[in-house]
């Protein structure tokens, strides 16, 4: 192995859980500003998001995010589509049933115009 390889300043820190104030006293080479007092001894505290105290793998809870599942989303976004795809087709039949309406009275008119 190489010498020199793993830190020297290795201390005791506390991480601290933000969601439920769980802490752990460990050893880390992690820097921090902030300080707790734990069992009457002052420590670097590093404060943590998430951890085995509150991580729903670890808890067993199982928090649900999203109501409407990704597939049922995904369906109805394509049927969203659809419809509006369908309109769109509609109202272009429509309008070219009118064009085609519009232009043939206007031959009948020319035709008539010219008997």
């Amino acid at each position: 192995m190489k010498k020199d390889l793993h830190p020297k300043n290795y201390r005791l820190v506390v991480f601290q859980d933000l969601n439920n104030q769980q802490t752990y006293l460990t050893r880390s080479t992690v820097a921090s500003d902030e300080t707790i007092k734990l069992d009457g001894t002052e420590y670097p505290l590093v404060k943590v998001h998430i951890s085995a105290s509150s991580h729903p793998f670890f808890t067993g809870e199982e928090r649900v995010l999203d109501i409407e599942g990704r597939v049922d989303k995904f369906k109805a976004r394509a049927e969203a589509a659809k419809a509006a795809k369908d309109a769109r087709i509609a109202a272009a039949k429509k309008q070219a049933t009118r064009a085609a309406a519009k232009a043939a009275k206007a031959a009948d008119s020319q035709v008539a115009s010219a008997e």
